[in-house]
């Protein structure tokens, strides 16, 4: 098995709604989402796929959709404000926790046909949750 890597950072807010804890209030990150690649063969260049490719195409939905953007969940009661205000929001059905957007980057990924195998959310230098899509 073979396996290619590709690190994204982006900025983004977020706040969990039913939590009790700090991380119930709007605050922000500097979010690094480590996207592993995985495959049995290699293409006519030798790669699982081109790093480029991976970045331009999942890179660049992460930047028009996630960065420096609150992500929040449909129901949290700040959205009305925020987009009355017209403040980027990518709104998501479920709690907006690291766990979760690093399946929304992996779901991304697999639906644009990369044959991605795990999605790293580091949420802090210390901090990541990951998805691999075995549920």
């Amino acid at each position: 098995m073979f396996s290619v890597t590709r690190e994204i950072t982006f900025c983004y807010g977020h706040r969990l709604l039913d939590y009790d804890g700090k991380c119930k209030h709007l605050h922000g990150h500097n979010g690094r989402a480590v996207i592993t690649l995985s495959g049995d063969h290699l293409d006519a260049l030798g790669m699982v796929v081109d790093f480029s490719i991976l970045k331009r195409v999942v890179g660049g939905w992460i930047d028009e959709t996630l960065d420096h953007r609150m992500i929040l969940h449909r129901d949290d009661p700040i959205l009305p404000a925020l987009r009355a205000a017209h403040e980027p929001v990518h709104v998501i059905d479920v709690n907006p926790t690291a766990e979760n957007i690093a399946r929304l980057i992996f779901d991304y990924a697999r639906d644009h046909g990369f044959p991605v195998s795990e999605v790293r959310l580091w949420e802090t230098d210390s901090c990541y949750a990951s998805y691999t899509g075995t549920e």
